[in-house]
């Protein structure tokens, strides 16, 4: 994975620090806290770390771990690689700025095939709402008063004008579509590694489900250019970090040299350092050996005469 992408480079906003904030009818959201300062970082240079972490937040979801646990858990990744960019992520293009309405493939949290733009941002800006301008197909995105912001919006204006704005500080995303998100990439995970260690055990019935439980994994493909640098480089254009990190998964579960695992004790996910290796670390594999020792030696139970 890391000779994949070796070559590679993106780039992503993150703040220092954020926080979790509950809007008019009490729907709870993260959002950058207002005086966090931010960082533009390459997700690439350190994908393991991003998708290992991401799949086991997922895990603590599965386990039905207490809400607070989750929601420290996903401060922490935010802090670490920013949001997830989920309103570039649900809709047909990130380009959605350009048309008169956004338009929705199916997906777990909203309905409707089409919504207004204006009612659209209002999902993602639930307290300061963007000063923007929409007639049909053409937006007006007006930033006064933080020149943080304004030069942020500058260094990215290259980039969808609905991604610049998924940067921007009142920018925020539903806790509960954050949980779903990370439990459904720890359950494809999770998919994958009982396919292979029941296999044998499996009718043809349970692999085909199985495997149509793969393949309905994915997402619209990411764009890619390539920049002469000091060596040929390519840089991929994520509207989204969830795009992305579905593609760093997806490379991650099909390598063969440093495959991406389940832990066989503690079940957290980790890359392997090479293709045998089940345990995520010698005291998993320790503690398993005494486990199975013990379970082994433990006398039958029998009734006393």
């Amino acid at each position: 994975m890391g000779n994949l992408f070796e070559k590679t480079s993106s780039n992503w906003v993150r703040y220092n620090d954020y926080v979790w904030k509950k809007d008019k009818s009490g729907v709870l959201y993260l959002t950058p806290a207002a005086e966090a300062k931010l960082d533009i970082y390459d997700p690439l240079s350190d994908s393991d770390s991003l998708v290992v972490d991401a799949i086991n937040i997922g895990r603590m979801g599965m386990s039905k771990k207490p809400d607070s646990e989750i929601q420290a858990a996903i401060t922490q990744f935010a802090v670490k690689y920013g949001l997830l960019g989920l309103m570039t992520a649900l809709p047909t293009t990130p380009d959605f700025m350009e048309y008169e309405a956004v338009y929705l493939p199916k997906n777990h949290f909203i309905k409707e095939e089409t919504m207004s733009t204006e009612d659209y941002l209002s999902v993602f800006f639930p307290f300061e709402k963007p000063d923007v301008v929409k007639r049909g197909i053409e937006s007006m995105w007006n930033i006064n008063g933080d020149r943080t912001m304004m030069g942020l919006a500058l260094t990215m204006s290259e980039r969808p004008m609905a991604v610049n704005m998924s940067f921007q500080r009142d920018y925020a995303e539903r806790y509960d579509w954050l949980r779903q998100q990370f439990t459904d990439l720890a359950f494809t995970m999770t998919g994958s590694f009982l396919y292979y260690l029941d296999y044998d055990k499996l009718s043809e019935d349970q692999r085909s489900l199985y495997q149509q439980s793969m393949a309905a994994f994915g997402g619209i493909a990411p764009t890619y250019r390539i920049l002469l640098l000091d060596k040929p480089t390519i840089e991929w254009d994520f509207h989204s970090l969830l795009l992305g990190l579905q593609m760093m998964f997806s490379f991650m579960l099909a390598d063969d040299k440093r495959p991406l695992r389940l832990c066989k004790h503690c079940m957290k996910a980790f890359v392997a350092s090479r293709p045998s290796a089940v345990f995520c670390s010698p005291q998993c594999k320790n503690q398993y050996n005494v486990y199975k020792s013990r379970a082994k030696n433990k006398p039958s139970d029998g009734k006393r005469k």
